[in-house]
């Protein structure tokens, strides 16, 4: 895990890695997914130093189950970096795709995934159609932590033209917000200590399908950077049903790295193979 004194190095890294994947693109417009969470606000702040505000643009998409709170958090954040927004509400499409679905859900309406991977699919069609009609690219904010577990959606938010913070854990995300504000508070404080949540059903948050990020972190670490059996991390007092838990989702999520966008490589041991990486 990185520590406070080489996060600086990481940042620059990652801006200047933007800027090369942007200039040998032919392209200087960015477009991001604008949450109102802490990967999206560090993913246009980085994308803001490196290619300046006026080619950043951001889109908030809230749905029927966004806070109010998370809408405003995203708008101050864009108003700190000065990059223009937009905003563009979910609601009546998801309505309206669940309408002319009706058939394929042959009378079964439980919730479960299919309800929430269509809010994210309907963002990433959102955020393509500014990208393609302004000939921007499209800025992943998936961090490393939710890679390793599969809690991302294909074609969904995991869509892009490149993975910036896709090499970064949970974590790390939050020491990366921090040396951001390290001169003054551009990120949001409530951005920062608000329980994280992809507000896709009511009152939804991610400890609901993970386990705590500083706990689950320093796991998926010995098990990417670190190279450690189960038998060497069960040695050191991890629970034994947790670290099970882990291993199966981080195996049963294998499969979406194959289809992801290229990502930034950070650490010594990325999670995809090498070739993904930049």
């Amino acid at each position: 895990m990185y520590s406070a004194s080489n996060i600086g190095d990481i940042h620059s890294h990652i801006i200047g890695t933007v800027r090369d994947f942007f200039a040998k693109a032919g392209m200087s417009r960015a477009v991001i997914g604008l949450s109102g969470g802490i990967d999206s606000a560090v993913v246009a702040a980085l994308a803001t130093e490196a290619l300046g505000k006026e080619n950043v643009t951001g889109i908030l998409m809230p749905s029927s189950w966004s806070t109010v709170h998370s809408v405003n958090d995203a708008v101050t954040l864009a108003e700190n970096l000065g990059i223009k927004y937009y905003i563009v509400p979910i609601g009546a499409i998801y309505d309206r795709f669940i309408k002319d679905t009706e058939v394929l859900f042959e009378g079964d309406h439980h919730w479960d995934t299919t309800q929430e991977n269509l809010q994210a699919r309907i963002r990433g069609t959102v955020l393509m159609i500014y990208a393609n009609r302004h000939k921007a690219l499209l800025l992943n904010t998936t961090n490393k932590s939710e890679l390793s577990m599969g809690y991302g959606t294909i074609y969904g938010d995991l869509c892009g033209a490149l993975m910036v913070i896709a090499d970064l854990y949970k974590t790390e995300v939050y020491e990366m917000a921090a040396w951001i504000n390290r001169n003054s508070e551009i990120i949001p404080s409530s951005t920062i200590t608000k329980a994280p949540s992809a507000e896709l059903k009511e009152g939804q948050k991610d400890t609901d399908s993970l386990p705590p990020y500083d706990v689950l972190d320093p796991i998926l670490y010995s098990l990417n950077e670190g190279g450690k059996s189960k038998e060497q991390i069960l040695q050191e007092g991890v629970d034994s049903t947790l670290l099970e838990r882990i291993i199966r989702l981080r195996s049963s999520a294998a499969f979406k790295g194959h289809q992801l966008a290229p990502m930034i490589q950070t650490s010594t041991a990325p999670l995809l193979d090498r070739s993904k990486c930049i």
